[in-house]
């Protein structure tokens, strides 16, 4: 047997050898996997994602009240009248708004800049703030506030006047600071600047719906 023939056996078997253990490797599933359906088999249709069910209910309970305020009370009946007068309107958006100004309001008092919030307040809660702050300033005091954040926000009461579409919401606030009094001197005479203090305002908002002003006056404060 010559060479070239011992050469050509010797490659046939490798050949062989080699598309044998291809085939074992090929073969092999680690894991789980899914087995494959035989040829013909209909595929298995994929499953429909579940969908939230976002209809309306005619008739139902409006959300944007109850979530506020129990549901047939006197506050819920003042509301559902607020948004006939104006579909626009809506308790949830107006307590967000209400967030930010009660902040807003809140630290120009207290840092006694009562200029920037002349347009959102009544004439009665306007000359009340301002009496405070020129008192402070005969005094020679300054007050160092910083707003820490809300713990509470609710809507405590809503009255509606069709015959004059005058609207009013009542908002009990929650609110954490700091506050500091200091005199001419700059001596600290009341508060800490690391104690967060917690303050509570009952305030109430009011505004003729229909309006081409969109703004709420703060008309009344209690604790």
């Amino acid at each position: 047997m010559n060479s070239a023939l011992i050469q050509l056996l010797v490659l046939g078997a490798i050949a062989v050898f080699l598309i044998l253990k291809l085939k074992s490797v090929l073969g092999t599933r680690d894991g789980f996997e899914r087995p494959k359906k035989p040829i013909g088999t209909p595929a298995e249709a994929a499953p429909e994602p579940a969908r939230r069910d976002l209809r309306v209910i005619e008739g139902g309970p409006d959300h944007d009240i109850v979530d506020h305020v129990p549901a047939g009370s006197a506050a819920a009946t003042a509301l559902t009248a607020m948004k006939k007068a104006e579909p626009e309107f809506s308790a949830t958006e107006f307590l967000n708004g209400a967030r930010g100004a009660y902040e807003w309001i809140l630290m120009a008092f207290e840092k006694g800049r009562m200029d920037e919030i002349v347009p959102f307040l009544s004439k009665e809660v306007y000359d009340s703030f301002q009496s405070v702050v020129d008192a402070r300033e005969r005094e020679g005091l300054t007050i160092d506030a910083t707003f820490v954040g809300l713990r509470e926000l609710t809507l405590q009461d809503a009255t509606f006047n069709p015959a004059t579409n005058e609207a009013e919401i009542t908002v009990r606030f929650v609110a954490e600071l700091t506050s500091v009094v200091r005199n001419r001197l700059g001596e600290i005479v009341e508060g800490s600047e690391t104690e967060v203090k917690r303050q509570r305002d009952v305030w109430t908002f009011a505004r003729r719906l229909g309006s081409e002003d969109p703004n709420w006056q703060l008309v009344a404060t209690g604790e």
